[in-house]
Parts: structure tokens; C-alpha cells; sequence
């Protein structure tokens, strides 16, 4: 309701469970959800990862009123650019929902605190990545391109493009992006 008193942001649709925000999403493509976790048929998570898989320009923002860390970590494992608790403000909201539009990361102060915490959990560096895709992944993380990372390593491209997909199978991650962060976490590079 207090949504519609801004006259920048427009309600498209409002959805009763996590499949019917999928599927409203994909006749709507609107530009931010907002995503209740806890939802019957499909919960927010999964709801949230289908949405930024199948609509990457469409931002997900967490909506709840459970703060646990399996479901923070689990919403922006999803993508959802932004965590909220249900009991924030109504100016506090429409800025978040301004911000995702824009692509800026919007966390309550609780949710980041739980993912500051989860980030310093060690994990095992690096697992199953062989020298060589170590060597790939930390010129990755310097934004280097294949053709830069084939030259400096004395590899084929085509090889580069090999140990990349390697890489990203076995971080299990989608993207050189999420690639280059894990590597900033075991602290293999240091991003700027």
C-alpha cells in the first residue's frame, strides 16, 4: 500500500506463493521483486534462484521476518541483490527498491552480520582445482581475458577455455564474477 504512494516505483503484481511469482515474473519481467522467504508450493529461495536464471535483469530483494543464516546465505546464493526484514521502514523499503533497480546491494544491518559471519567461516581452499586452474583462477580474478591468461601462462586460448570451465564447475558457480569472488574470499588475489 505505502508502495504506491511513490510515485516512482509502480506495483505490477502481487503474487500468493513462490510459483506464482515465477510464473507472474515471466509474463511481467518486472525490475525488482520482492520475495518473501517463506511461502507455500515453492519457497522464496528457490523462487528466487528460478527468477534470476531465467530473468538476469530482474533484481530480487528478501523480504522476511526469519533472520537465520542458512536463509540469508541461501537468498543471495540464489542472487537476490538485497536481504529486509519485515519490519522496515517504509522510506528504508522504497530506497532498497530504488537501489536494486540501479543494481546496488541492499542488506539489512542484521543479514549483512550474518554474511560477514558466514564469509569468515573457512572453507577448504580451493578444493579439487589442480595447480594449473590456481593459476587460471587467480589471473581471472584480475580481470584478465583468456587470450591475456593463454599469453601470460604459455597456453593455448583454447586451453584457457578448458581449465575456465573447469574452474567454474568445480566452485560450482555460474560465472567468472562469482569465480573471481570466491578467489578474493581464500584470499588468493585481492580485488580493488
Amino acid at each position: 500500500m505505502f508502495l504506491e504512494l511513490d510515485t516512482d516505483l509502480e506495483v505490477i503484481g502481487e503474487a500468493s506463493n513462490g510459483s506464482e511469482a515465477v510464473q507472474m515474473c515471466q509474463t511481467l519481467r518486472p525490475d525488482v521483486v520482492l520475495m518473501d522467504m517463506l511461502m507455500p508450493v515453492m519457497d522464496g529461495v528457490t523462487a528466487t534462484a528460478r527468477i534470476r536464471a531465467e530473468l538476469p535483469d530482474t533484481e530480487v530483494i528478501a523480504l522476511t521476518s526469519v533472520l537465520d543464516d542458512g536463509t540469508v546465505v541461501g537468498a543471495v546464493k540464489a542472487g537476490a541483490i538485497g536481504y529486509l526484514l519485515k519490519d522496515t521502514q517504509a522510506e528504508e523499503l522504497r530506497r532498497a527498491i530504488k537501489a536494486a533497480a540501479a543494481g546496488q546491494v541492499q542488506l539489512s544491518p542484521q543479514a549483512a552480520a550474518r554474511l560477514v559471519k558466514e564469509v569468515r567461516v573457512p572453507e577448504s581452499p580451493v578444493t579439487g582445482l589442480t595447480d594449473r586452474e590456481t593459476d587460471v583462477l587467480k589471473l581471472l580474478a584480475q580481470g584478465k581475458a583468456n587470450k591475456e591468461i593463454a599469453a601470460q601462462l604459455s597456453i593455448g586460448e583454447k586451453t584457457v577455455k578448458t581449465h575456465v570451465s573447469a574452474i567454474l564447475g568445480k566452485l560450482g558457480v555460474q560465472s567468472r564474477t562469482q569465480a573471481a569472488l570466491y578467489a578474493a574470499q581464500q584470499g588468493l588475489v585481492t580485488l580493488d
